[in-house]
């Protein structure tokens, strides 16, 4: 039987990456990464000389393209497959990263006379500066008894798509009127692909308040919300929105000829990254909890049944595997506080030791970290670097270091950093736990436990729970091309359902992290502290991160 083929592209925050991938045993072919030339626009916007405000996070259009236009026939060069092989292709995003587009499906920055304008452009997933629509949307939806509100925890985040429109209404209603569609970037680029814009189940679901039987909120909510907004859902948010795994059209003549496939092969509809990778490893089923860990963490979870989780950003029906209800909380940063320390806070004797023995920071300072016990160094951290996403779900939170002597080293700050973030995942695991949505088991993909086993051994010691890691270095990417070849369907090569899809495609190395004893117990002691900060500063005894952060506003100003 000849080989068939699928590629999946992980759009990043920084990169995207095209990965040519076995139908067979989901055999990782070929990759080829293309950094975004822009990368994240957070300072200054291109060509404008316009410094954006605080929490503002933009990208640009194109550089997905370029993702295409490079990294496909990378990867098909690398193999040296023939192109005809391959039956599909299919991506996954960042989210909510998204953009307006006009009648023609093109973003507004495109546009001359909107390009000035940072409104225009792609809003990133990590773009917070619409808290205060937020907090509004929150608060009125509380008001009114919104039932679409304990669906997300009871709270909508800044980083989502009504906030975000919301914002442009408020600050730039002539880039407001000019939109045709609001549209999430995975969205757009399978439109670039097929030119089919179609709405996928999943970001939907999870970042734009849809439900699969209600549909969006109400008009009257939207009304209520702000008299403009009435109609937002049959005009600027118009569009069939399909499942995950659905075919949204095929490779278009002038797509073929960038990337050097063929003509009509099948195109799945987007996805998000996270939600990607947890087909990718074999995870079907309730009770396993996948965490796509990187710049921060997603942590995704399959039930039977529609509960209510504090702090979830989502259930969707669906919305991960097909018949199961999908859970969806996270940590706005994890992978983003290392490298924050690693780049302002170590000392250069460190960088200096680091490089003598031909290591980088990060692979020294695990190294050194790695010679202390549980609870040895005296620190505590909260891992609010980049506000706190689950369970409080307020962008308005600060970090926090507490312990340190004269005495403290750098590696005992870095271990605390890597210890903190443990204990942010297991809030959400207890939280999961305590509304009867059981958590046995942990899953890791991503860039983290691919490079930090010290953190692994640490989560499986916080949580108490075994961890298995991804076998792939791009699970993601992997998932993207399972669904693409889901789409493309059996008759073509492909698989009629992600489940046999993953039956033969997902990989997990053998070995298992398990807990170690004794730390379980220290790390126990550890926690009930952290928790005690947790509440103190996040559930609102104490607001002087608040207060701090409304101070520091003021005075840019």
């Amino acid at each position: 039987m000849t080989k068939k083929y699928s590629i999946g592209i992980d759009y990043g925050t920084q990169s995207g990456r095209a990965v040519l991938v076995s139908l067979s045993d989901g055999k990782e072919i070929a990759d080829h990464v293309t950094p975004y030339r822009h990368g994240v626009i957070d300072n200054v916007l291109p060509g404008s000389g316009l410094e954006l405000g605080h929490e503002w996070a933009l990208q640009h259009p194109y550089d997905y393209i370029e993702v295409i236009k490079n990294s496909v026939p990378a990867v098909l060069k690398e193999s040296g497959i023939d192109p005809k092989l391959v039956i599909g292709i299919g991506i996954d995003f960042t989210a909510c990263t998204m953009l307006p587009v006009d009648q023609f499906m093109q973003p507004l920055c495109f546009r001359e006379e909107f390009k000035a304008n940072p409104h225009s452009w792609v809003k990133l997933w990590k773009h917070h500066a619409a808290q205060h629509e937020a907090n509004k949307i929150n608060e009125l939806a509380e008001q009114r008894g919104e039932k679409f509100l304990p669906r997300y925890g009871g709270k909508i985040s800044s980083e989502w798509m009504i906030a975000k429109i919301w914002q442009i209404l408020d600050e730039a209603p002539k880039i407001y009127d000019e939109t045709d569609k609001f549209v999430e970037a995975t969205d757009w680029v399978i439109s670039q692909l097929t030119g089919n814009l179609i709405r996928n189940s999943c970001t939907a679901g999870y970042k734009a308040i849809w439900h699969k039987q209600d549909g969006y909120p109400s008009r009257e909510f939207f009304k209520a919300l702000d008299p403009r907004l009435e109609n937002l859902t049959d005009t600027k948010l118009r569009g069939e929105v399909v499942s995950v795994g659905t075919k949204a059209g095929t490779l278009t003549e002038e797509m073929a000829q960038l990337t050097g496939l063929p003509r009509g092969i099948a195109v799945a509809v987007g996805n998000v990254d996270a939600h990607a990778a947890v087909p990718a490893m074999g995870v079907v089923e309730p009770g396993k909890m996948v965490m796509a860990m990187g710049t921060s963490i997603c942590h995704m979870l399959l039930g039977t049944a529609e509960k209510e989780i504090e702090g979830m950003c989502g259930v969707v029906e669906d919305g991960i595997i097909p018949g199961l209800y999908g859970y969806e909380a996270g940590q706005s940063a994890v992978g983003d506080i290392f490298e924050w320390y690693v780049e302002e806070g170590v000392p250069a004797y460190v960088q200096k030791a680091a490089a003598e023995q031909g290591l980088n920071v990060h692979q020294y300072l695990e190294q050194k970290a790695s010679e202390y016990k549980p609870g040895e160094s005296g620190l505590l951290s909260l891992d609010w670097w980049n506000g706190n996403r689950s369970v409080l779900v307020d962008t308005e939170l600060g970090g926090l270091l507490l312990g340190m002597t004269l005495q403290t080293e750098s590696e005992e700050i870095y271990r605390a950093l890597l210890e903190a973030t443990a204990f942010g995942t297991r809030t959400i695991v207890d939280a999961f736990n305590k509304n009867g949505i059981e958590v046995n088991e942990l899953y890791a993909c991503g860039g983290l436990p691919q490079k930090n086993q010290l953190l692994m051994q640490i989560y499986a010691d916080v949580t108490n729970l075994p961890i298995k890691i991804a076998a792939s270095k791009h699970t993601p990417a992997l998932g993207a091309a399972m669904f693409a070849a889901v789409a493309a369907g059996k008759e073509a090569g492909g698989y009629d359902t992600i489940l046999e899809a993953a039956e033969k495609m997902a990989r997990v190395k053998d070995e298992v992290i398990r807990p170690i004893p004794e730390n379980v117990v220290i790390y126990g002691k550890i926690y009930e502290e952290y928790k005690r900060l947790h509440d103190y500063f996040g559930r609102g005894e104490n607001d002087v991160m608040k207060r701090l952060k409304s101070l520091r506003t003021f005075a840019t100003k």
